[in-house]
């Protein structure tokens, strides 16, 4: 049975993409104030009474030139606090790209383990539910929350891009970058199995350490004549795609796309990305390419829309249906 009324609010930073979300749930955004003090503190507030209602807020967790992660971070832990305090009955925050979730776990001596202390501020604000898409370490990021989370998947839309795309190729292969990634990759290749009714391919690269610094191993498994997915949850510098573009170039694949949930594209982002081994690139809507050079996202850059998939979640979250039947569509 629905709780009533849902009411969805987008904190400024991730306004567009919170209208595309409101589009599809057929609701109006709520309105709320942001504002900046000299010092550089903000305050933020709901301008519309949230009492008693099933309130979700959206902001992407990513830096750009106005904001940085730190600053976006700030501003929705304390709207999240702000809602709570309002007497809002449910208070959820949407969050397509959630920062910090890369250091996970303690690598060397003393290391933090970031991705627990950010769970903690959410539930310190009263976050009653967290909502991402492809964390980095799911298992870490199930672990890291006591209040209850949902993880999207963008399988299904990598699926439906990739399936169009290799329609006519003989033979296709999925690979993972690294090892780490060899679950999200099959998630995939299965997915795709589906589509395209046929048999895939799955390899994956190695990584060794050198000097502190991770590089590409070797390849494992076979792409000889394939057409070639290689997928990872995030770009950053885009070195880990390249180095798992060219191994399967140089192993016989016909051609290589890359796709990646999120793209951060920095660093040497352009210069890897441009690679004669990458034929093109897919990644979602859930950071604006904005560093990426725009000749170079023209010629190769597919921006797939997470739009409906996020509507799709509130509605289920706000009426009670399933996460994992949508998932699985």
């Amino acid at each position: 049975m629905d709780r009533e009324p849902l009411t969805l609010f987008a904190l400024n930073a991730s306004r567009a993409f919170g209208e595309a979300v409101a589009a599809r749930l057929g609701v109006a955004l709520g309105a709320h104030e942001e504002r900046e003090f000299e010092d550089g503190e903000h305050k933020i507030r709901p301008l519309e009474n949230v009492r008693g209602k099933d309130v979700y807020a959206i902001q992407s967790l990513y830096a750009d030139a106005a904001q940085s992660v730190n600053d976006k971070l700030i501003r929705l832990l304390v709207f999240l606090g702000a809602l709570r305090d309002a007497d809002a009955a449910h208070v959820t925050a949407i969050v397509p790209y959630l920062a910090y979730a890369r250091k996970d776990a303690r690598t060397q001596p003393r290391d933090p383990v970031t991705t627990r202390y950010i769970a903690q501020l959410f539930e310190a604000v009263g976050a009653d539910r967290v909502v991402t898409l492809d964390v980095h370490n799911l298992a870490a990021f199930q672990n890291a929350f006591r209040c209850r989370t949902d993880h999207l998947e963008a399988t299904g839309l990598f699926a439906r891009h990739f399936a169009a795309a290799l329609a006519t190729d003989k033979n296709v292969a999925v690979v993972s970058p690294d090892p780490g990634g060899v679950k999200r990759a099959e998630r995939l290749r299965q997915a795709l199995e589906r589509a395209l009714k046929r048999d895939i391919a799955s390899a994956f690269m190695q990584k060794t350490r050198a000097k502190g610094e991770m590089r590409a191993g070797k390849l494992v498994g076979d792409v000889a004549g394939c057409g070639v997915i290689v997928i990872d949850d995030l770009i950053s510098t885009g070195g880990t795609l390249r180095s798992a573009a060219e191994a399967c170039r140089a192993h016989g694949a016909t051609r290589v796309y890359c796709a990646a949930t999120h793209g951060l594209f920095t660093g040497n982002a352009n210069q890897a990305l441009a690679a004669e081994a990458i034929a093109s690139v897919a990644v979602t809507d859930t950071v604006p390419p904005f560093r990426l050079d725009p000749a170079l996202a023209a010629k190769k850059l597919t921006v797939l829309s997470t739009a409906e998939l996020f509507a799709q979640a509130i509605q289920r979250i706000h009426s009670g249906g399933s996460i994992v039947e949508l998932l699985e569509a």
